[in-house]
């Protein structure tokens, strides 16, 4: 058993102990644990403008359980063909992320802080902690600060902005935009195309997205989307370059559909 399965039977024994922790409670109807079940399949997996996949499927289960605020979260991806430019072999599960966080409100601001520890098969496990504070108005403005503290130390922050249109019923068309800024600590982790001594630094990645919410009953949604990820800078259009896949693309249309089921 490889190093990411383990972690990820470790992260999904955790949340099932929550879960039976949750189950020999009796709690009144606003204090009732949250849980989301979430499988979604895409024409590829782009991360921060990053090409993490190619020429593939790409299927994304998730699982949610949450409690006055805390949630816990098990992510994970599995590339139904990995790409290569290598004879060598490739998992198909390549990567579990578990993320715990904590939301609250103060006025019209929700505020959320958290941390992710990211198992990857490829390159090596890192950390990450976060704080995002989302504006409850028109458009929704959310600031997210994110911090890696371990094998890629630097920052990202992302300003994104997302509003939902009533089509029929309760079904929705959701539109979504992002730009992003990228920090590294040093040029081992990301460095400046135009001198390679140097970290990396510049607005990073842009993306656009269109989706559909779709209410099947009280319980189950399905949600088809697009996005359009791009460059935002010469320098990032440079850098995304260099970490595709076969070293030729930076920019990315990419799709899917996912499933949920929360209770």
């Amino acid at each position: 058993m490889n190093g990411v399965a383990r972690k990820l039977l470790a992260g999904v024994a955790v949340t099932g102990a929550c879960l039976s922790m949750f189950s020999g409670m009796a709690f009144a109807e606003e204090d009732k644990p949250t849980a989301n079940l979430t499988v979604g399949a895409y024409s590829q997996y782009i991360w921060r403008g990053f090409e993490l996949s190619k020429d593939s499927v790409v299927v994304q289960p998730s699982m949610t359980v949450g409690y006055k605020g805390f949630s816990a979260n098990l992510w994970g991806n599995l590339d139904t063909d990995p790409y290569s430019a290598t004879t060598d072999e490739t998992n198909n599960w390549n990567e579990t992320d578990m993320t715990l966080a904590y939301g609250w409100e103060m006025g019209p601001v929700a505020f959320s802080v958290g941390y992710i520890y990211y198992a990857l098969d490829a390159a090596e496990d890192s950390q990450e902690f976060y704080a995002s504070a989302a504006l409850n108005t028109l458009l929704k403005p959310t600031l997210t600060v994110y911090r890696d503290t371990d094998f890629y130390p630097g920052w990202y922050t992302t300003l994104g902005v997302s509003h939902s249109f009533p089509v029929q019923g309760d079904i929705t068309l959701d539109l979504g935009a992002q730009v992003s800024y990228l920090v590294a600590d040093e040029a081992s982790t990301y460095a400046d195309p135009d001198n390679a001594n140097d970290a990396y630094s510049n607005f990073h990645d842009g993306v656009l997205s269109v989706g559909l919410t779709v209410p099947v009953n009280k319980y189950i949604t399905v949600t088809p989307k697009l996005n359009y990820t791009f460059p935002l800078t010469n320098d990032a259009k440079d850098l995304m370059r260099a970490s595709s896949q076969d070293g030729n693309d930076d920019d990315f249309i990419y799709g899917g559909v996912s499933v949920s089921m929360a209770f």
